[in-house]
């Protein structure tokens, strides 16, 4: 897999927990329009929409109406809930205002991370990244082939018989092959080297467009007889297939960056070394998975 690749797949998971932390904030720029009352107080549009924002994934794969409609009744339950709650003094407790102070600072995590992280980058950003990532892949051979797969050695060495003799590979795949390709004439597309069984890559890419193999392919899955239709040089992905992966990419760096600057200008001491340790392994683990050093993350 092209470390490109590979990157793009592991970008999204640091950058996708920021977007979840600051996913809220941009209801509160909605238009306040008042969708309820609930005993004499009003239900807004930016309360439905934080109210969405914090709802089950599964949630998002609704119609919008229903979508809605869970929100809203998400907010009903929220505040009567809480007014009960207010009438018994359990936000006077002083385990409920430990966990307000909590979730006001990771409020205010989340906007700040929206606003110096998350906002401002822009296309020219996004391209130069894009073209800084392209250009570190190494262009890789491809193949398209098509094949036909059949228990038995014997029946392999007959069809590659009937080749040679000017029969159509395309028909005889969809007549004989056992493999789900069949249909498509025992197409299987593009692929690389590292994506096929050892046996079969090995024969295709030995093979060049038009060929077909001239003995049978032993694999795991039975016997091949294998069709090169095409070789080329792979294409990396156009900067709009992967425009979204490249933002999670710049989005992780640029939190791990703040991250590493805000902790280089704090005082953390951590008397517990065990848990000092697993913290400093920790910070300078997504530090070099980002290139930017394995500095200290509790300075005291």
């Amino acid at each position: 897999m092209h470390d490109f690749v590979r990157r793009l797949l592991l970008a999204p998971a640091l950058a996708g927990a920021v977007s979840v932390l600051s996913a809220g904030l941009p209801a509160l720029a909605q238009e306040d329009g008042v969708v309820a009352m609930l005993n004499g107080e009003p239900i807004t549009e930016a309360d439905i929409a934080m109210a969405e924002a914090d709802l089950d994934p599964q949630f998002g794969r609704l119609p919008e109406a229903q979508r809605r409609a869970a929100a809203l009744s998400a907010v009903i339950d929220v505040r009567l809930f809480a007014t009960e709650a207010e009438k018994q003094s359990i936000d006077q407790g002083e385990d409920f205002q430990q966990r307000m102070e909590f979730l006001r600072e990771r409020a205010l995590h989340s906007a700040y991370i929206d606003q110096n992280v998350v906002q401002g980058i822009t296309e020219e950003e996004l391209r130069a990244r894009y073209d800084q990532e392209i250009a570190k892949v190494e262009p890789q051979e491809e193949v398209r082939a098509r094949h036909i797969l059949v228990e038995t050695e014997e029946e392999a060495a007959e069809i590659i018989k009937q080749l040679d003799e000017g029969a159509d590979f395309a028909a005889i795949a969809e007549e004989k092959s056992t493999d789900g390709a069949a249909a498509q004439g025992g197409d299987l597309g593009y692929f690389t080297r590292g994506r096929m069984v050892p046996e079969f890559e090995e024969a295709a890419f030995a093979l060049e467009p038009g060929e077909h193999s001239t003995e049978p392919v032993k694999s795991d899955f039975g016997w091949h007889v294998i069709k090169v239709e095409d070789k080329r040089m792979q294409e990396p992905p156009a900067f709009k297939q992967v425009e979204n992966q490249i933002r999670s990419m710049l989005i992780r760096d640029r939190y791990l960056e703040t991250v590493a600057s805000l902790r280089g200008g704090a005082e953390i001491d951590i008397p517990n070394e065990e848990l000092k340790t697993a913290v400093d392994q920790m910070f300078r683990a997504q530090q070099r998975e980002n290139g930017a050093g394995d500095g200290d993350a509790t300075q005291q």
